[in-house]
């Protein structure tokens, strides 16, 4: 996925985090104006509400995401419980979401300071190879999901074989192989840089100078996030209209609520796709394809630059909005999470109802004539 932000664009060539990028750069490209004059827009300095501002949401994301992907990960692992090839592809996306979670205080910090990175370029390094190795994993991994839900439910024949929990295993050993071989070489590159008198960490004009630059990033984005994203979209549609289609169909009063909940979790997880993803990515790409077209006024650059800031911390919702798909995939989840957060009279009050959909499900899949939908036991 190609990424100028918290996100990675390429993990052989880039190494991009939270509205930044940072690559080798020629020594003599600083004595070109025109870079002299792109570095001076871009290294304007954000107004310390900015800061004040991140910290606090990257403080909030922290708490909701280690508590609701530990949680997942309690959930899926208790004693007795089997795990389906949907929950096992869960468990590894909750694994990378609190890969992600332990690269956040490092974050904080840099923000509370005031875009100011204490820890030095080692450290610089280490924390942008997590937050990139989410990237990967946790986008191959979606895809994963959403082919296992278009396999079971979608297809005219079933397809049983692919789904087994093993394939499923080795599937995830897969992922994270080539998330870690894209994502490797960002430690053999400097990453932070001073500016005004502060040690950044990966941002954004640190990657002007390099040549070709739009070229590389519309190509990695083609490749590394409008492919994965177009698979999983066209599954994910595929699998709700086979779903809604058969809830029409279904003589069965248990069977439409069924399926009606199943087309709820597969919409939510579209929107989710939607809304942490599409707005980064429009940013970027309109912005290399006008750097192609000529160079970009100042006000531009910071213009973009700002938006990427936004962008960057939609985008990083994403370890926080997976729990909330893991309580639409698993009843034990959302009443654990109800509990814990202070709902156990809502969790009391909907756990009948709650079961009673789970005992639908067999009969749904005796009659609606699909591949079982199994809840995620995430």
């Amino acid at each position: 996925m190609a990424v100028l932000g918290d996100k990675p664009l390429t993990g052989a060539h880039l190494g991009l985090h939270n509205h930044s990028w940072d690559l080798y750069a020629p020594a003599s490209s600083t004595a070109d104006p025109l870079v002299h004059q792109a570095n001076s827009c871009l290294s304007h300095h954000p107004p310390r509400a900015v800061s004040v501002a991140l910290s606090l949401f990257y403080a909030a994301l922290l708490v909701f995401s280690a508590l609701g992907n530990i949680l997942a990960l309690c959930l899926a692992y208790q004693k007795g419980k089997k795990i389906n090839s949907t929950g096992i592809y869960l468990v590894h996306l909750a694994v990378s979401d609190l890969l992600f979670t332990l690269a956040l205080p490092g974050k904080i910090v840099y923000y509370m300071l005031d875009f100011s990175w204490p820890f030095g370029d080692a450290f610089c390094r280490l924390t942008a190879l997590i937050l990139y190795l989410n990237t990967y994993s946790g986008i191959y991994l979606m895809t994963c999901v959403s082919v296992d839900r278009y396999l079971a439910v979608a297809r005219a024949r079933p397809c049983p074989r692919p789904r087994e929990p093993g394939r499923a295993r080795l599937a995830c050993v897969a992922v994270w192989a080539l998330a870690s071989l894209q994502t490797a070489p960002l430690l053999l590159i400097p990453m932070s840089k001073r500016v005004a008198g502060r040690l950044t960490c990966m941002e954004f004009e640190s990657v002007e100078p390099v040549l070709g630059l739009p070229v590389l990033v519309l190509g990695t984005s083609a490749v590394s996030f409008c492919g994965p994203a177009g698979i999983l979209l066209f599954c994910y549609l595929k699998v709700t209209l086979k779903l809604c289609r058969t809830a029409q169909d279904s003589p069965l009063t248990s069977g439409k609520r069924h399926y009606r909940r199943a087309c709820l979790l597969t919409l939510v997880v579209l929107v989710a796709v939607a809304v942490c993803f599409v707005p980064y990515h429009l940013n970027v790409i309109q912005f290399m394809v006008r750097k192609l077209l000529r160079r970009p006024t100042c006000p531009e650059q910071r213009a973009f630059k700002l938006c990427l800031q936004l962008t960057v911390c939609i985008m990083n919702l994403n370890c926080g909005i997976d729990p909330v798909i893991y309580s639409f995939a698993s009843t034990r989840y959302r009443k654990r999470l109800l509990g814990i957060l202070k709902l156990k009279a809502s969790a009391s009050s909907s756990s009948p109802s709650l079961g009673k959909n789970s005992s639908e499900t067999g009969s749904v899949n005796q009659t609606g004539g699909s591949a079982p939908l199994e809840e995620n036991e995430v």
